[in-house]
């Protein structure tokens, strides 16, 4: 899935004069009142396009619609209160149009005027279409008009189209806007014919049905007749079936065709962009679809159907799998690294920042470290059907709680290729099936990772446990599939969390920031305040866990502790900044704010009062990730770790040590600060849930007369 998704809109590139059909519903409002805002929206892209030397040749529908409304209100002004009484009829169509046409164009061409743009209106009918003469005459005006940067605007002229009933006929050359703008695409030989919609784009079923899926690339072989049309449109003639109609026919005859939605602000704009949006209509489709590539949905539901397939093997042939993926790991080091330093390479002539690069890198030793993580995953107590609890409902009848594997992951991370594996192994021992989307930076690293551990996977499960996602513009709808997918894990930016948060109705399991603080108390010992201080922040300064707020005590400004700690922070090159009391009493800039992830040698300083004031900043300010009080006073310390809300909470201790391999959980998919489910580093045990387990003799309710319950506590 994806390895063609760029390519398919590569031909972008290349594309210099383009059609832009707008159809009714995007041009008036559900009222029949002209649509300001998108028509605005709809002229500032083409004057974009016209400055950036494109030649753009709009079609436009809207004309009966917009007439219908202005000759609405004419009646009425014009009728008696008795007239109003009688049955109305519908107003003539041809007079709508004519009507219409004048104020469409009007306001087309005041919208224009004020991008200093101009347009030019051009008005045909199906029988024009039958003259050679005409047809050329059309092309050599157009072609005049493009070269003096105007944009010629097409419409049908159905005020005095000689068609009887333009709504039902689809004889003729062409019979809507949709199949004239296809006309057009082949007669004015255009590079690309953009059709707008009120949907994002050709959908598999009705777009209101949440079963029905975006379909990015149309392939005539598998779509046709797979796809069920929702309703015609609102008002116009076509609806999805007349744009389908027109693109396959101009696609087949070599232009290619995007459906997206009109309502969108920048849509034109981000197709000649190349950006994978709406859907694509091209001669050449069926050449990038072969046969072994899959959708989303059906990497989904492979993933699912192999994950079962996991769950029922023994628990010794689960840590074969992940002894053999170690063991692969292993041999095949020199290529892994040899892809990671490409990737590296990479990101360092495409000038991304050092942080990413630090965790892009695989470093000596990182392998065989996996390698090991995965020796302990391996050799891990079975964590699948642990029995949690056991309860005698009645005589004879025994329920049991028992751990049970989610169903399918779908895990998006950032930058670090180690996750790749640390994810992947967690599910197989966990019994899941996975998706895995990584970032591009760490495309190469990935996909040798990826098929390393594919390569292990026993056919008698399935390679298609673990699939790796490789478009960005899969996401969305991977995002959908609620039906398929059982939770989201996001490792990576803040934005990147909320974003995802933000976009799906399937649970997320992730932290959106990694706001660390440590908090050095006035009982301090100073030098394991020192060690640990510069630990929390120097170590790995780009990673979740690290320290980017230290707290301290009042006291130690006197004792001179504090200083002492920002000399040692200065000496490994930390940038400090402070909070209103430590910029002032210590000389240094002030924090543009508390709730800041540095991700670098940097972090904030801020003195406070005493622990309970540490405490209120930390909820304050904090992200409820790790947080570490430094202290020998066992009171305070047990306060601290008592009434601090974090997934992690440490005393005497660096922030460093939130991970799931130090925690000895082997690895970990992320770090948890939600409060449902799993919090904090989350291992095996947070990828599992619960069901219950009845064993019986013929029990039934009847109402509950007939049984007795007991209700009784059994040993597990």
């Amino acid at each position: 899935m994806g390895s063609n998704a760029d390519l398919t809109r590569a031909f972008v590139k290349d594309v210099k004069r383009v059609i832009v059909k707008v159809g009714t519903a995007i041009v008036t409002q559900a009222d029949g009142r002209l649509a300001l805002g998108r028509l605005g929206a709809l002229c500032e892209q083409i004057q974009e396009l016209n400055s950036e030397g494109y030649e753009v040749i709009l079609v436009t529908s809207g004309a009966v619609g917009a007439g219908r409304q202005r000759l609405r209100y004419r009646r009425l002004v014009n009728s008696s209160f008795a007239d109003l009484q009688k049955p109305q009829h519908e107003l003539d169509g041809k007079a709508c149009a004519a009507v219409g046409q004048n104020s469409l164009m009007a306001l087309y061409d005041s919208l224009f005027s004020q991008l200093d743009v101009t347009s030019a209106q051009l008005l045909v009918t199906d029988n024009d279409f039958r003259d050679p003469d005409f047809r050329k005459q059309l092309s050599e005006t157009v072609k005049s008009l493009l070269s003096l940067k105007v944009i010629p605007i097409l419409n049908e002229n159905d005020a005095v189209s000689t068609r009887k009933a333009p709504y039902e006929d689809s004889s003729g050359i062409f019979w809507d806007n949709d199949s004239l703008a296809a006309l057009l695409a082949l007669e004015l030989k255009a590079d690309l014919l953009v059709l707008l919609s009120d949907v994002e784009g050709l959908y598999s079923g009705p777009p209101s049905d949440p079963k029905s899926k975006l379909i990015h690339t149309y392939v005539k072989e598998r779509h046709e007749g797979a796809i069920t049309f929702g309703n015609k449109s609102r008002v116009g003639r076509g609806g999805m079936t007349a744009k389908v109609k027109a693109a396959v026919y101009a696609a087949y005859a070599g232009i290619p065709v995007v459906i997206t939605s009109g309502f969108a602000g920048d849509n034109i704009i981000r197709v000649l962009n190349g950006e994978s949006i709406g859907t694509l209509f091209h001669r050449d489709a069926n050449q990038w679809a072969p046969a072994g590539e899959i959708g989303a949905h059906e990497m989904a539901v492979a993933a699912r159907e192999c994950s079962r397939r996991l769950q029922v093997v023994s628990s010794k042939d689960r840590s074969k799998i992940l002894l053999d993926i170690a063991d692969a790991l292993k041999e095949n080091e020199n290529l892994i690294l040899a892809e990671n330093a490409a990737d590296v390479a990479a990101a360092q002539q495409a000038g991304y920042e050092k942080s990413l690069i630090s965790r892009l890198a695989l470093k000596p030793g990182k392998v065989s470290g996996l390698a090991n993580s995965l020796h302990m995953l391996a050799n891990m107590e079975e964590p699948i059907g642990q029995v949690l609890k056991r309860t005698e409902l009645a005589e004879g009848l025994i329920l049991e709680k028992t751990t049970s594997p989610l169903g399918v992951l779908l895990i998006i991370f950032e930058s670090r290729p180690e996750a790749l594996v640390q994810i992947a192994s967690l599910a197989i021992r966990s019994g899941n099936g996975l998706l895995l989307k990584g970032g591009k930076e760490a495309k190469r690293s990935n996909a040798i990772l990826h098929k390393i551990i594919t390569s292990s996977i026993p056919e008698n499960i399935g390679k298609k446990l673990i699939g790796l996602v490789t478009s960005r513009e899969d996401i969305p709808e991977l995002l959908k599939l609620d039906d398929v997918i059982d939770l989201v894990i996001p490792r990576g930016s803040n934005k990147l969390v909320s974003q995802i948060k933000a976009s799906t109705k399937i649970p997320v399991l992730g932290h959106a920031d990694g706001i660390c603080h440590v908090y050095v108390d006035k009982s301090a010992d100073k030098d394991m305040a020192k060690q640990i201080v510069l630990d929390a922040k120097t170590d790995y300064p780009a990673a979740c866990n690290a320290m980017e707020t230290l707290l301290v005590h009042k006291d130690l400004v006197q004792t001179g502790l504090v200083n002492e700690l920002i000399v040692e922070l200065q000496i490994k090159g930390v940038t400090l900044y402070g909070g209103p009391r430590a910029s002032s009493l210590l000389n240094i800039p002030e924090a543009r704010s508390f709730h800041h992830e540095y991700s670098s040698l940097a972090c904030t300083v801020e003195i406070v009062d005493d622990v309970h004031a540490a405490i209120d900043h930390i909820h304050r300010h904090g992200s409820a990730h790790t947080d570490s009080i430094v202290t020998d006073d066992h009171d305070v310390a047990e306060l601290f770790l008592h009434q601090l809300d974090s997934a992690a909470v440490f005393h005497n201790a660096s922030t460093r040590f939130s991970d799931g391999y130090r925690f000895g959980l082997g690895a970990e998919v992320g770090i948890s600060t939600s409060r449902i489910h799993a919090r904090g580093p989350v291992g095996v045990e947070g990828l599992l849930t619960t069901r219950w387990v009845a064993r019986g003799n013929g029990q039934v309710v009847n109402g509950d007369v007939g049984i007795v319950y007991t209700h009784k506590d059994l040993t597990v």
